[in-house]
């Protein structure tokens, strides 16, 4: 309930004078609206402040009651104070480089120029984790003067595919980013090969011909229960492992028959140094090198040398590889002249349910979602794709300030949903327009509307963001509301349309009162409702959004609503397998939804808002045409949307849904 009282400062009023003109006088005298938060309900700002005392009380008097029940004595609670209205405010995205771990990071080398790398492996799309990757590396080198390379890590074939590498590139830039060059580490395959063969020559290399099993022997079996140890082919001369590499080289193994390993500290606590793979046989063409190879280097290998191919500064990663810091600087030392820095920060991750990326596959397969980019698929873990959370409409400034909000620490991040949407949420209350949407409409028939039909009504994009503009709408003798916010039988604490009850339309000249209404026989739903203007000046409680009849320029479109892909956290563990688990109700389509005539001009001066990626007119998807459905919730175009038919997603809610939380 508290949270309830304090979110109804983040009230959304509408301008009254300006916004109506000459020929409706009677809207010169319209109230300020304010949403109440807990009834989704656009009422008068006496109302609200009613409403809100009466809560207040009753939460005063529940507490007070909790406190009796448990020290068996009464005593009078005061009032919950009054909180002071805070604007919201854009976060400053450079404040994690100006002040925390990366500060100190900075200060450990601090060199000009600086040079980082995003090295993403293109076996998949990217999800939120590689968002803070993205924004830690880009934003790090972009707020020290520096330049961020893109570097595929392009190692392994057998995974790799074309519509990945694309897919990165395009989120890379969607987040705002400029890569200082884009890179693979293929192209450094020759350097690499021959550095392999100096390792040998050192004595820090050799080829090995052991089992999987065998290897886990040596490293100190189950649990670590028994001497590490080295096997015999550690022993072998230089020449021999020289004509054992260059045979796997030439194809005389087949895959698994034999591999290079560096010659590191088996007796070392750290298992990063317990002689890692270099080289493996994979025999796969490559799509950029073809059957040039048939050996490919480890990321263990290869990582850490092109970070000194190109100069890179300050290598920053993930604290799953702490450890592989140690592995990293002993190979650099051996084998190259220039040294990077290599430091960890905490992944970020968002709890959702654990699936697979098998099953995930299935889903897609089986067309039971649209595809990779279906906005269901980015609460679950693995944390699909941010090519869904950009489908759902999810601006890419609301990321980056997500990221900026948690900070940057050597701490994992582990984020409930709700507290992603949150931030989505209040970044979208600042920075898009607003428009009239119903998602089931019913027509009111406004019998007494005499000079009205054809009247244009001037309405501001954002009360709280002049310079957002406004836009136009006719009004119409036949409008559309909402179903749900009819009854056929009214009750006291009801405060929408129902039969002789008045309601507020949204800058309309006046409010209506319900004379009537019309069902279908068979379906028992309202068809249409009769209603008169009420001019008798008194205020209604609440008022609602409605759309002129298509006549006056409103469209038809189709919104759909998404939901938890499944019931439960863990799918996978449903019986009769986690198709089982599957939600019914993880999208609700309301394939005849009205919106206003003020979308085609929302949609022409996309993107809303021109942040990071989409950062000027036309630059952007049709994602980027963002709105807030007044009393509804936030929505951005579909890509299903075609010039004679809009599909709207929904982003999130109007408010948080506490059974999320």
């Amino acid at each position: 309930m508290a949270d309830s009282i304090a979110d109804s400062t983040a009230k959304l009023e509408i301008n009254d004078a300006s916004a109506t003109p000459a020929t409706a006088p009677a809207a010169d005298n319209a109230p300020k609206l304010q949403l109440d938060e807990e009834t989704g309900e656009w009422v008068s700002k006496g109302e609200l402040k009613k409403r809100l005392a009466k809560r207040a009380k009753k939460a005063s008097k529940d507490k007070n009651k909790e406190g009796n029940n448990a020290a068996g004595e009464v005593k009078k609670s005061a009032a919950p104070p009054k909180k002071e209205k805070v604007e919201d405010s854009p976060i400053d995205t450079d404040a994690m480089f100006k002040q925390g771990f990366l500060h100190e990071v900075y200060k450990e080398r601090p060199v000009k120029p600086v040079f980082t790398r995003f090295p993403p492996e293109p076996n998949g799309h990217l999800h939120i984790g590689h968002a803070k990757a993205i924004a830690v590396n880009f934003g790090f080198a972009r707020y020290h003067g520096g330049h961020c390379y893109l570097r595929f890590d392009d190692t392994n074939p057998e995974a790799e595919e074309e519509i990945y590498f694309t897919s990165i590139e395009e989120t890379v830039r969607w987040l705002g980013f400029e890569p200082y060059k884009i890179t693979y580490s293929s192209d450094h395959f020759d350097t690499l090969y021959s550095l392999a063969e100096k390792l040998i020559e050192q004595g820090n290399g050799y080829v090995c011909s052991c089992s999987d099993s065998e290897i886990k022997l040596q490293r100190g079996g189950e649990k670590g229960a028994t001497p590490r140890y080295r096997c015999e082919h550690a022993n072998q001369s230089v020449e021999e492992n020289l004509q054992k590499f260059r045979g796997m080289r030439d194809g005389q193994y087949k895959p698994k028959e034999a591999f290079l390993r560096m010659k590191m500290d088996i007796k070392s606590p750290n298992p990063q140094m317990w002689d890692l793979a270099a080289y493996r046989v994979l025999n796969k063409p490559h799509h950029r090198t073809g059957d040039k190879w048939i050996i490919y280097p480890t990321y263990d290998f290869t990582h850490c040398l092109c970070d000194s191919f190109e100069n890179i500064t300050h290598s920053l990663c993930t604290v799953e590889f702490f450890l592989s810091r140690t592995s990293y600087e002993w190979l650099n030392q051996r084998l190259v002249e220039y040294q990077p820095m290599q430091r960890e920060y905490g992944r970020l991750s968002i709890e959702g349910s654990v699936l697979s990326k098998r099953k995930l596959k299935e889903l897609v397969d089986k067309r039971i979602v649209r595809g990779w980019d279906d906005p269901r698929l980015h609460e679950l873990i693995p944390p699909t794709t941010l090519i869904g959370i950009r489908r759902r409409g999810c601006p890419p400034g609301a990321i980056l300030e997500f990221v900026n909000e948690l900070g940057v620490t050597t701490a994992n991040s582990i984020i409930q949903m709700s507290r992603f949407e949150q931030t989505i949420r209040r970044y979208l209350e600042r920075t898009v327009p607003r428009l009239m949407l119903v998602l089931d409409p019913v027509p009111v028939v406004i019998e007494n509307e005499d000079d009205f039909e054809g009247t244009e009504l001037t309405i501001p994009f954002s009360p709280k963001t002049p310079a957002m503009g406004d836009h136009k709408i006719k009004f119409s003798r036949t409008v559309y509301i909402d179903r749900s916010d009819f009854r056929e039988v009214d009750s006291k604490d009801y405060f929408r349309l129902a039969p002789g009850k008045t309601v507020g339309l949204l800058q309309a000249p006046f409010p209506i009162t319900a004379t009537g209404f019309t069902k279908d026989e068979i379906t028992g739903l309202v068809t249409e409702i009769k209603a008169v203007f009420d001019r008798s000046g008194k205020k209604p409680k609440t008022f609602i959004q409605w759309v002129p009849a298509q006549s006056a320029g409103s469209k038809t479109c189709e919104v759909r609503l998404y939901n938890s892909l499944f019931k439960s956290e863990n799918p996978s563990g449903a019986e009769g397998g986690f198709l089982n688990d599957l939600n019914p109700e993880s999208e609700i389509i309301y394939p005849n939804a009205m919106i206003e005539s003020g979308f085609d001009e929302v949609r022409k001066r996309a993107p809303w808002p021109e942040a990071a990626g989409e950062d000027k007119l036309g630059k952007g998807g049709p994602e980027s045409v963002r709105f807030q459905g007044m009393r509804v919730a936030y929505f951005a175009m579909d890509s299903d949307s075609t010039d004679d038919k809009i599909v709207l997603n929904r982003i999130v809610s109007l408010k948080e849904d506490k059974e999320k939380s």
